[in-house]
């Protein structure tokens, strides 16, 4: 009941927002969208441009098929940054999603930017690196690895070595190569489905309008680090956050291991305990204050 009402709280939304000061990590707030008669929460995640996953996760009691008309759904658009380096573009595969910090200039302040993207499956998994942009490509063509077309073929679809330009063409009319072995892209599509989810061969795939926006700012060069963080943890005005993502490998107690970890050398600070228990036993994907009794002062 109260993870439910800790939900319910926040509500603006913003794609792009002020960096946080070093020792904070909290952006954005969460808001509500309304289904329609014909809505299933795939429609209500491509409309407000979220992943999939992240969607049904922080609506675990909403049918994901059939929610209904008229059903308030959650949009988790309120994140922790993950605690790789803020700088250029930083993907945590564990939430399927993408954040680009923008340095700041002369007439702008510093911001962060973040993405829905659809990762690598169980078997094509997207590597865990730190590598950067190495070209900027648009209209590109596709030169699928042997191993790609080998699959193709076991399954009856023979696909060609160069597959041009086109809407028969994977990576989308935008694409931004990564400089590691392999032919991985992070790039829009002409098909925008399973954004947020487990589905490509290895690449970053991005809803086409997101893509480019992200196309239009990232130049050549760009760092890119790939992380996995299942749980992320930062501060925000003296209170501390964690938000938990499904780790179907995590061990009994892991949640609290990684919290004893960050509060290594503040012991004094209070956590109740029994509310983390609850958070990893259904994690909802978005941040969350460590004591009940921050929830209605902090969201």
């Amino acid at each position: 009941m109260l993870l439910l009402l800790a939900l319910d709280l926040g509500v603006a939304f913003a794609e792009t927002f002020p960096l946080p000061p070093p020792d904070e990590s909290l952006i954005g707030d969460v808001r509500h969208d309304v289904t329609g008669a014909d809505d299933a929460l795939v429609d209500v995640a491509r409309r407000n441009r979220l992943g999939y996953e992240e969607l049904v996760l922080a609506n675990p009691a909403v049918d994901r098929w059939l929610p209904g008309p008229g059903t308030s759904v959650l949009l988790p658009t309120r994140y922790l940054l993950p605690s790789a380096p803020r700088e250029g573009i930083v993907v945590n595969i564990a939430e399927y999603r993408l954040y680009y910090y923008r340095k700041a200039t002369k007439k702008t302040p510093a911001v962060v930017e973040t993405f829905a993207v659809a990762a690598g499956r169980e078997d094509w998994q997207t590597p865990n690196v730190e590598t950067q942009v190495s070209q900027r490509l648009q209209n590109p063509a596709w030169y699928p690895p042997r191993a790609i077309r080998e699959e193709h073929a076991a399954d009856g679809r023979k696909l060609p070595a160069v597959v041009p330009p086109g809407p028969d063409n994977p990576l989308g009319p935008l694409a931004l190569k990564l400089a590691i072995p392999g032919g991985y892209f992070i790039h829009g599509t002409g098909k925008p489905f399973g954004i947020g989810m487990a589905v490509t061969h290895g690449c970053l795939r991005l809803y086409p309008q997101d893509m480019e926006a992200l196309f239009a700012i990232v130049p050549e060069g760009t760092k890119v680090r790939v992380v996995n963080e299942p749980y992320k943890s930062g501060w925000r005005n003296g209170v501390l956050y964690v938000e938990a993502h499904p780790d179907p490998g995590a061990a009994p107690g892991a949640l609290r291991e990684y919290l004893e970890a960050v509060l290594a050398d503040r012991p004094d600070y209070e956590v109740d305990w029994g509310w983390v228990e609850s958070i990893a036993l259904l994690p909802r994907g978005v941040p969350l204050p460590v004591r009940t009794a921050d929830l209605r002062a902090a969201l």
